[in-house]
């Protein structure tokens, strides 16, 4: 195998980077990005890998969320305030259900691009660039629109650090205290059929505070603030490398624009591009891993990912869907099992369960993307079962989801139905659990816990 550089992928096959303009712009922008400082911090990195590992042992649990792909557009204080909410919401009835302290990561701060299965979309008898999410090129059905332009490269590089920022001084001012839960109230809460068993679960984590405070004699400070992490998909592999870096007093290279970079179904061929990147830098790395993956070519990704067995270093998110987890799952868990390769595994019950209806749009007729409700808890239900008796722990659960009041899946308390779809579909890309919605998702994966 050949020596590993920040740059080595490039001598080998590469999948889902986009065709950018041959004028010279693409090399002007990374390198001001590789001089720009970093997103995130080596320590930080360190931490989640501890916890991560801490999870693989049933210490801990993550929970992992976010927006398929963030805009450029909600980069603005409500919609980044709403997403921290919901994921603490979520965070506390897991937390009060299972006992074991939450890791969060949020898909946000650098979730601006997508794997697309074309490289090109046709309206109307005119085929341009299919829409790659914001860090590539624009929605707008026009050719300038569908051209990837670098620029958007150092736009989205903006607009991670101005989220990052914004979560780190929430979080340091105390949004995140346990002690004032009502804080990340949404409006919802109030007239939800759910309210009055979220309401009980806070009240009983209160009560339980003030109980160890009051025994203790001090405030519990540290329940002041919570580690939040961020993750996204690495995909552009030009970008990613422009922050990839080694730093002071640590060993190794370290991708520095995210904690937490994930291996997509698209891009996990092992002698490929991706996988060679991936496998020479110190952050943890997520696996997505469907049900065509083989146990053979799972164990022999892992090993690549990970030769010195590092607890804390692979991820294996499994999305298999609700009608083939029980079959395709086993065979994966009881591999690596047996070659005792440690592993955390995280449940995405989101991408599995996509399907497609057609919805009265304003102007016809249009094809829709969805996933439903019953379909995205079964999956989860069934990945219990079968880490259950395989004897290995489900670590976490991974949603696609949104703390907006859009109605872009199916079902849920409020029932909602295709109809129900176009009154807020926002989504460019996958179809997200809303604010409500994902609550609910995790009131009943507390219950299974």
């Amino acid at each position: 195998m050949q020596e590993w550089s920040a740059d080595s992928w490039r001598s080998r096959p590469v999948r889902q980077q986009p065709a950018w303009p041959a004028d010279g712009q693409l090399n002007d922008v990374l390198r001001e990005i590789a001089a720009l400082p970093p997103l995130v911090t080596s320590g930080e990195i360190a931490e989640l890998k501890s916890q991560l590992s801490a999870a693989a042992a049933g210490e801990r649990f993550l929970l992992h969320g976010g927006d398929c792909a963030e805009s450029f557009e909600s980069c603005s204080s409500s919609p980044i305030t709403n997403q921290l909410k919901i994921l603490l919401q979520m965070s506390l009835v897991l937390t009060h259900a299972s006992r074991k302290r939450v890791i969060r990561v949020g898909r946000f701060a650098g979730q601006y691009a997508k794997p697309r299965s074309v490289e090109l979309e046709t309206q109307h008898g005119v085929s341009l660039p299919v829409y790659r999410g914001d860090n590539i090129n624009r929605p707008e059905f026009t050719r300038a629109a569908r051209t990837p332009n670098p620029q958007l490269l150092l736009r989205g590089y903006e607009r991670s650090a101005l989220t990052l920022n914004f979560v780190r001084a929430l979080v340091d001012g105390g949004f995140a205290d346990l002690h004032h839960p009502e804080q990340w109230n949404l409006d919802w809460v109030a007239h939800s059929p759910l309210a009055a068993e979220y309401k009980r679960m806070v009240d009983a984590i209160g009560q339980g505070l003030q109980f160890m405070e009051t025994l203790a004699g001090v405030r519990v400070h540290q329940m002041q603030r919570v580690d939040f992490f961020t993750s996204h998909e690495c995909l552009v592999l030009d970008l990613e490398q422009a922050q990839t870096r080694e730093v002071p007093r640590r060993t190794g290279w370290w991708n520095l624009s995210t904690h937490f970079p994930w291996l997509g179904a698209r891009t996990g061929a092992i002698d490929e591009a991706h996988v060679e990147y991936l496998r020479g830098i110190e952050n943890p790395i997520g696996i997505k891993v469907g049900s065509d993956h083989t146990p053979a070519a799972l164990i022999a990704l892992c090993e690549r990912l990970n030769p010195t067995r590092e607890s804390g270093r692979i991820v294996v998110i499994h999305r298999m869907g609700a009608h083939n987890i029980a079959t395709a799952l086993p065979p994966l868990v009881q591999a690596i099992s047996a070659a005792k390769i440690p592993v955390l595994w995280v449940c995405d019950p989101m991408h599995g369960n996509t399907e497609t209806v057609m919805v009265q749009g304003v102007e016809a007729v249009v094809a829709v993307k969805t996933r439903k409700f019953a379909h995205i808890l079964a999956e989860l239900e069934q990945a219990f079962e079968v880490h259950a008796a395989a004897g290995t722990i489900l670590g976490g659960v991974h949603f696609e989801l949104t703390g907006e009041n859009v109605t872009e899946c199916m079902g849920g308390a409020r029932g909602l139905v295709e109809t129900d779809l176009a009154r807020a579909y926002q989504s460019q890309l996958d179809p997200r659990l809303n604010y409500e919605q994902a609550l609910e998702m995790a009131l009943l994966v507390a219950r299974r816990m």
